[in-house]
Order: structure tokens, then sequence, then C-alpha cells
């Protein structure tokens, strides 16, 4: 299962990361919302999570976006 973590705070995500990828999940991380749009719409991702106060685009921003699309 990939997964792709959308988180500003880079200890936060990396740790997500690491669990993830001890319980054999495929994590990526990226640390701001115009990097996870990027990600989410050119890439395919079981799941997302997603931070809702981030640089860039906030996580709402990026949700709308992704709907739209």
């Amino acid at each position: 299962m990939r997964v792709l973590i959308v988180e500003d705070e880079k200890r936060l995500a990396e740790a997500l990361a690491q669990i993830l990828s001890e319980h054999k999940y495929d994590a990526e991380t990226v640390f701001n919302g115009t990097d996870g749009l990027y990600y989410a719409k050119n890439s395919a991702y079981d799941l997302v999570i997603l931070d809702v106060m981030l640089p860039g685009k906030t996580g709402f921003e990026v949700v709308r976006q992704l709907r739209a699309d």
C-alpha cells in the first residue's frame, strides 16, 4: 500500500513514515502543500495523510484541487 504523508513538521512526518515502513507500507513524505498536490496528482497513492496548516497551499486547498480534478 502506497501512502503519501504531507506534513510540514519534519520530525513528525519522518516518524510517521518510519512507523508505516516498519508495517510494510510504502510511505513517501513531502513538507508543503504545493509538493503534496503535485505528488498526489502525478502518482498513485492508496492513502494521503494531509496536514491542514501547510506552507504553500493549505490542506483544504489541496483537497479542493484534487476533488476538482
